[in-house]
Formats: C-alpha cells, structure tokens, sequence
C-alpha cells in the first residue's frame, strides 16, 4: 500500500510539462505568428506561461505574437511583470481583444504595440483593489496610475484615458464619463480616442489587417501541468490546500498507522509546491526547508524544551513563503487552515477519540478517589471528636487532639483560642471545625 501511495505521489511530481501547440494547416509565406491566450484571472500561473510562451515564439523566430485577450483582470505584481515581458521582446506584437479587457487586463493590452478589439467588447475600469475587495491605499493607487498612464504613452496613446480606467476623479466629457466612475471604452470609443487600432469580426480578418493571412499561425494552450498551476497558485485554492493539508495530519497523529486522512493532507501540499514550482515560484530549496520543519516538529514529541518545535514551525512556515513569494497570501491561508484544523480536530476527537501513534507516550487513565486513588492519609476518623484550639481560627488555625496538633479550618466563624472544637467534616487533608459552647458539652449534645 506504502509503495502505491509513493508511485502516486511520484506520478503527480511528474506531470507532463509539454505545451499542447496546435499549428494551423499549412506553411504559409514563410512567416509564422504566435497565438497565446490571456484569459481567466491574471495571476502568477499565467505570468509563467507568458513568460515560456514568449521565450518559445522569440526561439522559434516569430515574426508577430498576438495575445487574445479575455480577462476580467487580477494580480498587479503579475500584470507587471506580464507587462515586462511583453515591453522586452523585439517581436512585434498585438492585443486582440475578444471580449472584455478590464482592471490589469487592459494595462497589459496598453503595453502592446497595437491594439484590435472585437466588435461590442470592452477594455478599463483598472482601479487596483486588495484582496479583499477594497480599494487599495493611496500609495499604491498612485503608483499604479502612473503605470497605466506609462503604458499608454508607450506607444503614443493619449495618457489621460488610462488614467481615468484608474482614477474615479477624473471627468471626459466627451465620453459621458463624470467624476466618481471609471472609464470603460467600448470598441467604437477605443477606436474613436486611439486606443485601439481596428475592430475586426475574427482571427483571420486580423491577420489580414496585419498583412499575416499566410502566416503559419501556432495556437499554443496551456499544458495540464499549467493549467493545474494557474488554479494552484489562486489565493483561495492556497487557503483551501493547506486546510486540507494540516487537518488530514493533524487527524493523522490521532490515528494509528499511516491512513487515508495523512495521505490526503501530504497531497494537498503536495499539489501547492508542485503547482508554484510550474509557475516558477517555488524552488526545490522550499520543499525542502519544509520538510525539515516537519522533521523537527516530529522529533519535538521525543525532545522536550520547544526549541526544536519552534525552529520546525519557523522552518515549515519559510518554505510555504518561499514557494508562494507572498507573505501576505500564505499569512491569510495559513490563519483559515489553523482555524479549520482546529475545529476539525476538535470534532473529530469528540466523535472518534484519540487512537493515534503517541498514546503510548501520553497518560490518558485519569487518578481518582473512586478508581481508589488517594493522594494523601484519610482522617475520616476524626469526624466528630472534639478538639481545642490553640491559635485563633481566622478562619484557619491550629487546634489540639490528644495530643496532636491539627491544621485546622472553621466554617467561615472566628474563634478564639482555647475553645472546645468539634470536627464536622474531614476532606483530604482539610480538616474543618466548629465551635462547641461548653453548655452543649454538659448536655452531651452539639
């Protein structure tokens, strides 16, 4: 069972990396075009598969890379460095637009040297947001404006319209846009204020546009092994995978042998390092600084001190940085995972109990007076002697019997010292007491 878990495990690390091309029929005229897709969010996935596509097209002597582009947009740090990418090739290249360009989606067509949209798509509404949804500080709002208008100007295109896809200040009369909104162009408008360079029906009508109809045109798709990448990498699969992870080990210590709980959390992490790898975010340096953390946490059951454990927490949690490249994203995952883990653990525990490895090294029998246990002498015979004490009782004293000298409690009086005591009730080594007026002695009662 152990050897097949290691083959699946060994299969999944091995994943085809092959890019699926597709080229159309025929040679051509002698020149050849790069197709590459820009669709979906943008985030760290596609930034890799830009990045090797653009590198295969620039190897295989392209001659014009059009990126079709259908975004809603996505990551910053990953537009830019799309962006980038697309501002050092020496191949000329082409935004085709085929439906909607928005937020990081149209500052990645702006860096292009020519932009063609589809008839009724859109391109704008770029205000750059955190991860929860809200707009993002001044410092960054900023800053990110002055990308958009940069890239605008790149290729000679009117600033003012990418800033306002930016910056809801921003009032166009002549588009209808007033202040508090973003500007969106449609492919009229984008035609009509020069950020776009024509509206075409199809593929083919651009590539005649482009003076490309008998280019040899290579469609190139994501791999399986990117396509995993591009949904490993998302934040919300992150937080989702090491939820998955910690808690199918964490049940894993509560259980006997190795089963199906541990299996599943070590391919949940697994499939986070693997898909990081593919989006060149994660080296082999992380996977391994992570097992090590997991190592030093194991030996912590068996090396008591905490220094141990807490270089094994340190080390785990630096490889899971270094494979996402985001304090910020793995911090956030991380907090979701503990608390899961926590509650699922609980859970679990209630309904199934702890039958894990360690319960030879842990005392789980409990110690009590009804499994026979006694901590201490029982002074059960003392109940209903009387005593005399001889300290004052505020509450606590000490009093006399036969001889013996007794620590002694009252039931919340003060007495003084040298009065008779009776002894009302024994408890452990609590001895508690109650003064008797000489009158009841005489009478022999209480």
């Amino acid at each position: 069972m152990r050897i097949i878990r290691l083959l699946f495990f060994l299969g999944l690390m091995i994943i085809p990396l092959l890019t699926i091309i597709k080229p159309a029929a025929g040679e051509g005229n002698g020149k050849t075009v790069y197709v590459i897709p820009v669709q979906q969010e943008i985030e760290r996935g596609l930034e890799a598969f830009l990045e090797r596509t653009i590198d295969d097209a620039e190897k295989a002597g392209a001659d014009h890379i059009i990126f079709e582009i259908n975004t809603p947009g996505g990551r910053v740090d990953s537009a830019n460095k799309i962006a980038q990418l697309i501002r050092n090739t020496k191949i000329p290249t082409t935004a085709y637009i085929i439906k909607d360009a928005f937020s990081a989606g149209a500052y990645i067509a702006l860096n292009a040297n020519e932009i063609v949209m589809k008839p009724s798509t859109m391109m704008g509404s770029a205000a750059v947001i955190n991860a929860q949804g809200n707009t993002a500080g001044k410092k960054a709002e900023s800053a990110w404006i002055a990308e958009m208008e940069a890239a605008a100007e790149l290729n000679n295109r009117d600033p003012k319209y990418a800033r306002a896809m930016a910056d809801e200040n921003i009032e166009i009369k002549e588009l209808g846009l007033e202040k508090g909104k973003l500007l969106t162009l449609t492919a009229n408008q984008a035609l009509k204020v020069g950020y776009a360079e024509n509206i075409v029906d199809d593929r083919q009508e651009l590539l005649s546009y482009l003076k490309l109809d008998d280019a040899k045109v290579t469609e190139v798709n994501l791999s399986l092994a990117e396509k995993v990448a591009r949904v490993v990498t998302s934040p919300i699969v992150v937080a989702i995978l090491f939820s998955i992870g910690f808690l199918g080990l964490a049940i894993e210590l509560f259980t006997p042998g190795f089963g199906i709980a541990g299996t599943i959390g070590l391919l949940s992490l697994s499939l986070y390092f693997f898909g990081h790898m593919i989006a060149g975010l994660a080296g082999w340096e992380s996977i391994a600084l992570f097992v090590l953390g997991l190592v030093f946490l194991f030996l912590e059951i068996f090396v008591p001190g905490g220094i141990i454990g807490l270089l094994g927490v340190i080390a785990v949690i630096a490889g899971l940085v270094m494979a996402a490249g985001s304090v910020t994203t793995v911090a956030i995952s991380i907090g979701i995972a503990v608390v899961v883990t926590v509650i699922g653990s609980f859970i679990f525990l209630k309904y199934f109990g702890y039958r894990g490895p360690l319960r030879k090294l842990i005392l789980f029998d409990s110690t009590s007076t009804e499994k026979g246990y006694v901590s201490n002498d029982q002074r059960a015979d003392l109940t209903g002697r009387i005593a005399e004490s001889i300290t004052p009782l505020r509450p606590s004293g000490t009093a006399e019997l036969d001889g013996e000298y007794l620590d002694v409690v009252t039931e919340g009086s003060f007495i003084q010292k040298g009065k008779k005591l009776k002894i009302v009730k024994v408890q452990g080594s609590r001895i508690v007491v109650r003064e008797v007026k000489e009158d009841v002695l005489e009478k022999g009662g209480d």
